[in-house]
């Protein structure tokens, strides 16, 4: 089942074209790993998704994007409620000046949510499958800035976890981190594929190569090809694939 695509998108920020004719379906329980240089158009591929590039003045969109069949840039589109469905991860830790609990709780409760027992079994829940609850449950009250870095994204992960969305988008979520902090994100991401649809921009290709059943490669803002991320790593079907990943550009 294909959980969320894009079809024949082409996107302008003014004149500029930065992404050209893209198609690219995620199927759901997959991480889809979007490789490619700097300024190539992966992040701004990524953010159509969850709406991030309406916050930029002066963009112009071209084609489809769906997210459980449905078309999220229609009229009708209620974006606090996409951003439920598609949660997002950020390159740089972003708690919130709370505590590490109402950080997690935080989704909930904007979301109307007044329910003290089920806010706090959500948060629970939620600290776990971020792989945090054993290092932080003595000190939920605590402020979430007293975490380490790796900490700190897990936390933001549980964040996007609690408010139970359908798809997970990260961008580089480790390149801020150090190495153990990176091994235990990319563990958590193989962990939480077992539930969710997930799409991660990343420069490092042996990261890509790890945690991805697929990877897109994307060049000059066009996508140069998609497909079973060992197929692309050992035998990659453009020449411009082959040339990024052996490291003769990018």
């Amino acid at each position: 089942m294909i959980k969320a695509e894009a079809k024949n998108i082409n996107f302008y920020y003014g004149d500029y074209h930065a992404l050209k004719d893209i198609s690219l379906s995620f199927p759901e329980k997959t991480v889809t790993a979007l490789i490619g240089p700097s300024g190539c158009g992966k992040s701004t591929f990524l953010r159509l998704f969850n709406r991030m590039n309406d916050l930029i003045g002066n963009i112009k969109l071209e084609g489809e994007v769906l997210v459980d069949n449905t078309d999220i840039y229609a009229k009708s589109t209620r974006i606090d409620l996409l951003r439920k469905k598609v949660g997002m991860v950020f390159q740089k830790p972003n708690p919130f000046p709370k505590s590490i609990f109402e950080n997690v709780a935080y989704g909930m409760r904007v979301n109307g949510i007044r329910d003290n027992n089920y806010i706090e079994e959500i948060v629970i829940r939620s600290l776990k499958q971020a792989v945090l609850w054993e290092e932080v449950k003595d000190k939920l009250k605590k402020s979430a800035f007293e975490l380490s870095g790796g900490q700190q994204q897990r936390l933001c992960i549980a964040r996007a976890l609690a408010v139970e969305p359908t798809l997970i988008l990260m961008d580089e979520p480790a390149s801020a981190l150090d190495p153990i902090s990176t091994a235990k994100i990319e563990e958590l991401i193989h962990e939480l594929k077992k539930d969710y649809t997930i799409m991660i921009v990343t420069h490092n290709l042996q990261q890509a190569g790890r945690v991805s059943d697929f990877t897109a490669f994307f060049y000059l803002g066009e996508l140069i090809e998609i497909n079973e991320t060992k197929k692309m790593f050992i035998n990659p079907a453009k020449e411009k694939t082959q040339n990024y990943i052996t490291g003769r550009f990018g």
